[in-house]
């Protein structure tokens, strides 16, 4: 039986890749192994959780394959002409928790989009490849991260507390306590207050008065750290109705049409807000130009902002409910820190051929 499984699970890799093929994208191969520099740039230490890591004594520490988008991005980056398409089909490996029944090896295929012409229409041809060959029983998921992304960068309140919003957009219990934190109320009736001031009067000493080290900050990150707080504390606080329309954008959940009316609202209050609205509004366009029912298609304001960060536009994902059987979206972002400061719009997607079998489980 598994394999039986096996083989339906390569037919259908070779069923989609072929699909991506007749659609004018090109076949490339991929490293298994990857420069453990490169991912632990990208995504931090947390990758060493979810991947394989290996040491060659010539190469030194690689990692197994987790996904196909860095390589695909490198392999662009340095030798790719424009417009570019390309597909892919091959095992990746990603350990999972104990106690998991997930795989750890299982095939992805993929396609990705690299051009500077029309991003809304890029995302359109993405979107409507992957909608037209799979189910129309899958249950189909939106969003948008380029629009938080606007919201938070035309917030009127200091660079370094948009940069601390921007560094946790992807965890959004601390975003949303940073909000609070550098929101009215939270300064109103903070306790930090009455302590930062005391600390005022003399850093070094009243750390000296606290007592042994039992951490592992320095004394110089602590007297750095309580200087930002103090330094922070004397900014005004993030408006009452910007922060509404944070929040209502991590809240809002509704049709990608009836989404742009309320978008449009917000840019009211946060004008830096227009491009975004911009391009969200002429990717609706494309993508009915494609005979996709916008007025159907779901859409979530927090939508993609516990994928891999490397996302910063447009995001989507087709599941069966339980499993994720396709997803992908924009990382413009990726390709510009990948490509040594050379960056191109591209966007992409992938397929689980195995989570598409069905009778072989």
């Amino acid at each position: 039986m598994q394999n039986e499984r096996r083989a339906a699970i390569r037919s259908e890799a070779k069923r989609l890749e072929k699909y991506f093929i007749a659609s004018g994208a090109m076949l490339l191969e991929a490293d298994s192994l990857l420069s453990a520099e490169t991912l632990l740039d990208l995504y931090g230490e947390d990758i060493r959780a979810r991947a394989y890591v290996t040491n060659d004594p010539v190469i030194g520490e690689r990692m197994m394959r987790p996904d196909f988008t860095v390589p695909i991005v490198e392999r662009h980056m340095s030798e790719g002409a424009e417009p570019a398409r390309y597909t892919y089909n091959g095992p990746v490996w990603r350990m999972q928790d104990a106690g998991s029944k997930r795989e750890t090896e299982f095939i992805q295929v993929g396609f990705e989009l690299f051009d500077r012409s029309n991003s809304a229409d890029s995302d359109a041809e993405v979107f409507s490849l992957f909608n037209d060959i799979l189910s129309k029983n899958l249950q189909i998921s939106t969003g948008d991260i380029g629009l938080l992304q606007s919201a938070v960068t035309g917030l009127n309140t200091t660079s370094l507390r948009k940069a601390a919003l921007m560094r946790h957009l992807w965890r959004p219990l601390r975003f949303q306590n940073l909000i609070e934190q550098f929101s009215k109320t939270r300064f109103e009736n903070s306790e930090k207050i009455p302590l930062l001031k005391y600390l005022n009067k003399d850093i070094e000493k009243n750390i000296e008065k606290a007592g042994k080290f039992i951490g592992l900050r320095t004394e110089a990150e602590i007297t750095s750290r309580i200087l930002s707080l103090q330094e922070d504390a004397k900014n005004s606080p993030i408006s009452a109705e910007e922060g509404d329309v944070i929040n209502k954008i991590l809240n809002l959940k509704t049709t990608a049409s009836e989404a742009l009316l309320v978008l449009k609202d917000f840019v009211k209050t946060i004008p830096n807000m227009q491009k975004a609205v911009s391009i969200f509004e002429a990717r609706l366009g494309a993508l009915e130009d494609r005979k996709v029912n916008v007025e159907k298609l779901p859409f979530e304001g927090s939508y993609g902002l516990t994928s891999m960060e490397y996302y910063d536009g447009f995001v989507f994902s087709f599941s069966d409910g339980d499993t994720i059987i396709a997803s992908g979206g924009r990382y413009d972002a990726l390709t510009a820190v990948l490509g040594s400061g050379k960056e191109i719009p591209a966007v992409g997607g992938v397929i689980r051929p195995d989570a598409l079998i069905k009778g072989f489980n």
